[in-house]
């Protein structure tokens, strides 16, 4: 971060209903008129929890008791001032939010955030408040049909959200059976079901997005369309700066720690890790080795949360993948 930048701490609160609060910008300013998250500067020799309390009870007359992070995005180049956004979810606060600068307060539920007009910063925040902090991936295609689809209900009742099918040898009858019988899940808004393989296939199968191989990244030069969710696989930060060009919603960045499924591959290391994560643009997904324990450590350095196979695959009728 440069002297010029400038740190904002940025708040995202949600009522009872599970609507958000959104903010709008006064005539005046960069991007008036469009909604985003409120917060504002952070003073010298504030922490960022500090800062954040501050400018919410300023802004919105709240006093913040509880807030975990939820992304951390660098300045967009180019741009003056160059601002970074330090941003949490607020679980619990005091007061009813109010516009005490005069802003125009509005709750949202996620239909009305993703028609709203944001500056491009927060409609990252915005794909970050929607996913899950746990990202499944299916086991090898040598798992029985009926068994993954056992596992991935379960996964569900455990409060998984996000599931990436990875079966590259898999007919189009078995993936159209995994997408019917995830379907009451999917309609519920309890699951986001991603494919990986190619994009048309993906929309031609009806699942709800794609998940892009790193081959399939370097190939495009456009974010696939007509497709809700796009997901990545990234290795490195070259990776992590296409993947935002794209405009995808959100990146896995592997090996954290050396796996089987990359063997030969060294791997990065959670300082790596967190030092490509935190020149991203996009939410970020920590993979390779991962267990449930790794899940705060992923998120106090700046990511979306764990990603893994074994590691997050629930126990069904005592097998493990």
């Amino acid at each position: 971060m440069t002297r010029a930048c400038v740190p904002v701490a940025v708040g995202v609160l949600t009522d009872a209903e599970g609507r958000v609060l959104v903010a709008r910008r006064a005539a005046g300013k960069p991007w008036a008129g469009c909604w985003e998250f409120p917060g504002g500067k952070r003073e010298a020799g504030e922490s960022r929890m500090q800062a954040l309390r501050r400018e919410l009870h300023e802004e919105l007359g709240i006093s913040v008791d509880s807030a975990t992070p939820l992304i951390r995005l660098p300045p967009q180049p180019d741009t003056r001032p160059q601002v970074a956004l330090d941003v949490w979810r607020v679980q619990n606060y005091r007061g009813e939010p109010v516009g005490l600068e005069g802003q125009e307060l509005r709750w949202v539920d996620a239909a009305e955030l993703d028609a709203l007009d944001m500056p491009p910063a927060n409609r990252v925040i915005r794909t970050a408040c929607r996913l899950p902090e746990r990202y499944l991936i299916t086991p090898p295609d040598p798992m029985p049909l009926a068994r993954l689809i056992d596992g991935l209900r379960c996964a569900v009742q455990q409060g998984i959200g996000l599931i990436q099918v990875r079966r590259p040898h898999a007919t189009t009858a078995e993936l159209l059976a995994l997408a019917e019988a995830m379907a009451p899940a999917r309609a519920a808004g309890d699951l986001v079901l991603l494919l990986n393989a190619a994009p048309e296939r993906a929309r031609a199968l009806g699942y709800d997005g794609v998940h892009l191989s790193g081959a399939r990244l370097a190939s495009l030069d456009a974010r696939p369309a007509h497709l809700a969710w796009v997901g990545a696989s990234c290795h490195d930060g070259a990776d992590l700066v296409r993947a935002a060009a794209l405009e995808l919603d959100f990146a896995v960045l592997s090996p954290v720690r050396a796996t089987p499924g990359h063997a030969g591959v060294s791997p990065l290391g959670w300082r790596t890790w967190a030092r490509q994560v935190r020149a991203a643009r996009l939410p970020v997904y920590a993979l390779g080795g991962m267990v449930e324990t790794d899940l705060p450590c992923a998120r106090r350095l700046g990511g979306q949360g764990i990603a893994g196979i074994r590691g997050l695959w629930p126990a069904t009728r005592g097998d493990t993948p």
